[in-house]
C-alpha cells in the first residue's frame, strides 16, 4: 500500500497500519507507544515534501492526521478530567505529559507576536481551544497578563471542562471566556479581537481549513493579526500544512517559523490587509509600512535561514513578497 521507497515514509506507513488497527485511541500503553514512535519518526528535520508523494501515501497522510487529531483530543479530554478533580487544577498542569512543549510553543508564539505586534493585545480569540486550553492558559499566566482570552470550541463538553480548569483561579476566571459555537457562525464579533489564534487541528481537511481562513479574512478587523500552526517536513504527517503563498488570501504573511526541537508545530503569523483584498490598482504604501504592503497572495520567493530565540534550533522562513500589479 505504501508506494514510496523512502525509509521514513515506509516507517510512517507501517505505523499508520498499526494505529489504524487499534480498537480505541483513548490513552493506553499501546496507543501511547505507537504515537510516541510516530512522533519520534517524524520529528527530525527532513527535506521531504509531502505534497509530492504518491496518491497512496497522500491518502495515508490524510487519514493519519485525522487519527492524530482524534487521539490528541482524547488525550486532552483524559487529562482535563483528571485535572478537574483537583481543587486548584492550574497548580497541577505538569501532570500533562506534553506541558513542557506547550510552555515552549507559547513562549515562541509570544516572541513572534511581540516582534510584529507592538502593543499588548487587549482581546485575543483562540479558535479550537478544546478541553485543555493550555496555549490560552500559558499565554494568559506567563506572557499576556492583562489580556482577555476568548476561547471558541464547537464542543460544549470541551468548553465545560476547560471552564472548570480556570474557574477557581481569581485572575484567569475573569480573563478567560468560553464560547460554544462554530467559528463559521461568528461574524462581527471577530472584529473585536486584536489577535486570532487558529489551532492546528481546526479544519483538518484542506478545503475546510481554507474556508475558515477565508471567513476570518472576511470578518477580522483590518490590521488584526492571525496566528496559525502548520507543519514542515515529515512533521506534515502529523498536522495539516498551511501554504503561506496560496492559503492565506486576504492576509499579509509576515513570517513562518519552523522549530526543529520537540515542538512539532510550525508557526505562521499574518496580518489582515488594511486595504480591501480586491484592490487591483497601484497601491501607494506611504504611511502604511512601506515595502510590506502587497496584494493578496503575490508570493515571489521564500528564503530560509536559522535563528535562535532562546528556544532552541529553529528554521525561519522570511517570506519575501513582491507587488505584482496588473
Amino acid at each position: 500500500m505504501c508506494c514510496h521507497g523512502d525509509a521514513l515514509v515506509q516507517r510512517v506507513c507501517e505505523l499508520y497500519e498499526q494505529i489504524s488497527s487499534l480498537e480505541s485511541l483513548k490513552p493506553s500503553k499501546d496507543v501511547n507507544m505507537l504515537f510516541t514512535q510516530l512522533v519520534l519518526t517524524c520529528m527530525p528535520p527532513s527535506p521531504i515534501d509531502v505534497s509530492k508523494l504518491c496518491q497512496g501515501v497522500q491518502e495515508i497522510r490524510s487519514k493519519l492526521i485525522r487519527l492524530c487529531g482524534e487521539a490528541e483530543g482524547l488525550l486532552e479530554n483524559h487529562f482535563s478530567t483528571i485535572l478537574g478533580s483537583y481543587e486548584h487544577p492550574l497548580h497541577h498542569l505538569t501532570i500533562f505529559p506534553y506541558y513542557s512543549n506547550y510552555l515552549k510553543l507559547s513562549k515562541l508564539e509570544f516572541t513572534i507576536l511581540s516582534q510584529h505586534f507592538p502593543h499588548v493585545p487587549s482581546k485575543i480569540a483562540f479558535v479550537g481551544s478544546g478541553p485543555l486550553p493550555l496555549t490560552s492558559i500559558v499565554l494568559a499566566s506567563n506572557h499576556l497578563t492583562t489580556t482577555s482570552f476568548h476561547n471558541y470550541d464547537i464542543d460544549p463538553s470541551a468548553n465545560s471542562k476547560a471552564l472548570g480548569l480556570v474557574s477557581s483561579d481569581p485572575d484567569l476566571s475573569k480573563r478567560m471566556v468560553f464560547h460554544t459555537t462554530d467559528i463559521m457562525d461568528v461574524t462581527n464579533a471577530l472584529k473585536d479581537y486584536d489577535v486570532v489564534f487558529l489551532a492546528a487541528l481546526v479544519g483538518m481537511d484542506k478545503m475546510e481549513k481554507l474556508k475558515i481562513i477565508d471567513h476570518l479574512a472576511k470578518y477580522m478587523a483590518p490590521g488584526a493579526t492571525l496566528m496559525l500552526r502548520s507543519a514542515h517536513g515529515a512533521r506534515a504527517f502529523l498536522y495539516p500544512v498551511i501554504d503561506p503563498c496560496d492559503d492565506l488570501r486576504g492576509f499579509e504573511v509576515l513570517s513562518v517559523f519552523h522549530p526543529t526541537d520537540e515542538v512539532i508545530n510550525s508557526v505562521v503569523i499574518a496580518r489582515k490587509y488594511a486595504l480591501p483584498a480586491q484592490h487591483s490598482s497601484p497601491i501607494d504604501p506611504q504611511g502604511l509600512n512601506a515595502g510590506s504592503i502587497i496584494l493578496p497572495n503575490k508570493c515571489s520567493e521564500i528564503e530560509a535561514f536559522n535563528l535562535l530565540l532562546n528556544h532552541g534550533n529553529m528554521m525561519i522562513e522570511e517570506l519575501a513578497f513582491e507587488e505584482q500589479l496588473s
